[in-house]
């Protein structure tokens, strides 16, 4: 394979994947680490993607996959970052949860914590939560925000959106961006989820974003919250971005591997 052709299947791989190894990518191209290692050094100098520990994260903002390939991708991960949120979470609290794959997790779990409000956008949180308990003493009491109602990603977003959000105060906004760095804070890909999710930050007296290894060090195309208002960022063991973790430490950010 050329290097042209090998470079083009990089960026592809990178594009579908945001992170890899330096031995995934020897082995997809089906050449030595060595080869690789001059082929990475190539694209960097493009600026097309950042070495770190053991592999390389794409920089550029690649489009998100379908919602329902999201949910599947790094689900054992997304469940234990999930997981992790809750002894950091009070009875009696009330949320923001945002349309992400990783909180549609966090519902699954949410329930054990009594007496809390849940406010978001995601219609499928929303059922999610209204069918894990009946009505009562302990169960989650659930707000649906109003607005343009999004197909693929079953949620509602636009300006009734976020003049609703306006309407609440939250004591935490829980977060899942599709990209986390400590230069570009927490990233989106569209601009309507954005501004949702900026909304929430706003109205919230504390931030936690959950962001599993694979988004950590991507920047996308639109920031909504930089690394500096962030309290807590739930990750995973497997990110071995070392420099990134000490530069969203810096920042003042929390880290809570699960």
């Amino acid at each position: 394979m050329l290097q042209e052709e090998r470079v083009l299947r990089i960026k592809s791989l990178l594009d579908e994947y945001a992170r890899m190894s330096t031995d995934q990518l020897a082995q997809a191209l089906a050449v030595s680490r060595e080869t690789v290692r001059r082929d990475i050094l190539e694209l960097e100098a493009q600026g097309l993607l950042r070495r770190v520990h053991g592999g390389v994260v794409a920089t550029t903002a690649r489009l998100e996959p379908p919602f329902l390939e999201r949910q599947r991708l790094h689900s054992r991960e997304k469940r234990a970052i999930a997981q992790a949120v809750l002894p950091l979470l009070t009875p009696g609290q009330t949320l923001f949860l945002d349309a992400g794959s990783t909180t549609g997790m966090l519902a699954e779990v949410l329930p054990s914590v009594p007496d809390l409000t849940v406010i978001t956008n995601s219609v499928m949180i929303a059922m999610k939560l209204a069918s894990a308990a009946p009505p009562g003493r302990g169960a989650c009491s659930v707000i649906l925000l109003g607005g343009r109602p999004y197909a693929d990603v079953q949620a509602t977003y636009g300006a009734a959106t976020v003049n609703e959000i306006a309407r609440h105060h939250a004591d935490v906004a829980v977060l899942s961006p599709v990209g986390l760095t400590a230069e570009q804070g927490a990233t989106s890909y569209e601009h309507h989820e954005a501004a949702v999710a900026e909304a929430m930050v706003r109205q919230s007296k504390r931030l936690y974003v959950l962001a599993d290894y694979s988004k950590v060090g991507v920047a996308s195309r639109v920031t909504y919250a930089p690394a500096a208002d962030i309290d807590v960022v739930f990750s995973n063991r497997k990110n071995g971005d070392e420099r990134e973790w000490r530069q969203l430490r810096k920042a003042g950010a929390k880290l809570v591997l699960a």
